[in-house]
């Protein structure tokens, strides 16, 4: 056997085991996992505002996974009431978990930060409503406007933010946007038996949660 010969092969077993341990043991695992009831899919705006999540980079500073409270200190922090399970991700395709939490985990915003107006003037400008964020600015996702039109969405703003002459306005890509943002909610009940009791018991209530604070 030539050498050639033995590279293929080890290089044809090294694909063919990445192939069972990657996609057909976790498909075969996965694949036939329902939403729960309480997940809804998608509304046709909040698929666009998961594609402009994506195309700007959220995904990048942003997780949506919260972790086990054994491990991690999620809960307490107030990102969710329980941990992430696969059936929350059904909908998900692909699923943006996320590598990094340079900002806070999304995975409940919508609970947690369920003002459209706010997450608006975050977008725009996050130091207006919090000082110390790092997160960039997305002022191409507003319009400035001499003066609104009908139909037009005016972002409200501290007056230290606010453009000296005219309004600022939403475009479709914002709208969007932030109704993806307030769809993720994954607050309801975890729909894996034999989840332990005591981290539903234990856990802190989104609702309870200061609005305004990411």
């Amino acid at each position: 056997m030539t050498r050639l010969t033995v590279l293929i092969l080890g290089a044809l077993a090294t694909v063919i085991f990445a192939l069972i341990v990657l996609v057909i043991l976790p498909q075969s695992m996965l694949g036939k996992l329902q939403a729960p009831p309480e997940l809804k899919p998608y509304t046709l705006e909040e698929a666009r505002g998961r594609e402009v999540y994506i195309a700007n980079g959220c995904i990048y500073c942003h997780s949506q996974q919260v972790r086990d409270p054994n491990i991690t200190t999620d809960i307490a922090k107030g990102l969710g009431n329980r941990a992430s399970v696969p059936e929350d991700y059904v909908h998900d395709k692909p699923h943006l978990l996320g590598t990094m939490r340079t900002g806070p985990d999304l995975f409940n915003v919508g609970s947690r930060l369920p003002a459209k107006e706010w997450h608006l003037a975050h977008l725009y400008q996050p130091r207006a409503l919090v000082s110390w964020s790092i997160m960039p600015a997305f002022p191409f996702l507003f319009q400035h406007k001499a003066v609104a039109e009908s139909g037009d969405t005016v972002v409200n703003l501290p007056p230290a933010y606010a453009p000296a002459h005219g309004v600022i306005v939403t475009t479709s890509d914002a709208d969007a946007l932030v109704a993806y943002l307030l769809a993720l909610k994954h607050d309801y009940a975890v729909p894996v038996a034999g989840y332990k009791a005591e981290t539903e018991k234990d856990a802190l209530p989104i609702s309870g949660l200061q609005e305004g604070k990411p």
